[in-house]
This record gives C-alpha cells, sequence and structure tokens, in this order.
C-alpha cells in the first residue's frame, strides 16, 4: 500500500488480475485500472503486456527494492518511501 502515491495500470494485450482488501477484479486488453493512495492492492499478469504509471517516489522504491543488498529489509525500504508491504 503506498500512502501518499496514486497509480495506475493499462492493459495492452493479454489480463491483469487486482486483489483489493474486498474483491479481486481483472483487466484486459483496452481496459484501466487507478488505484489511489491508501488503498491496498496487489496484482498479477496473466501473459500480459501493459503500462505502468508511476510517480517519481515509487520508481525510486522499485528501483531500491531491485538492489541485491535490500532483499532482506524490504520492510524498512516501502516506509522510506511512504509505503508498507502488507501481507
Amino acid at each position: 500500500m503506498h500512502h501518499t502515491d496514486d497509480e495506475a495500470w493499462h492493459v495492452l494485450e493479454g489480463a491483469l488480475r487486482f486483489r483489493f482488501a474486498d474483491r479481486s477484479v481483472d483487466v484486459g486488453a483496452g481496459g484501466t485500472v487507478f488505484v489511489p493512495a491508501g488503498v491496498a492492492h496487489t496484482y498479477e499478469a496473466i501473459d500480459a503486456r501493459y503500462l505502468v504509471f508511476l510517480t517519481p517516489r515509487l520508481v525510486a522504491l522499485i528501483e531500491e527494492l531491485q538492489r541485491p543488498e535490500n532483499r532482506e529489509s524490504q520492510g524498512a525500504v516501502y516506509k522510506k518511501y511512504e509505503s508498507d508491504l502488507l501481507e
């Protein structure tokens, strides 16, 4: 969950499956999903090509999470970027 940043996805091919606290949503080619700040979510790509729209803070979060030295301290990295990794 990102406390201060929105994000969005636009599906070009295939589908994305989004899971929220109260529901799951499948979005096919041509569909767009907007997730406002503060909404817990996760997603999976199902043979998909898609565009994701991120704020600079979320780009920095992803870049830092991909560094090998941060694999063990993901929770702290999420907090640094005003996000939380939920179960």
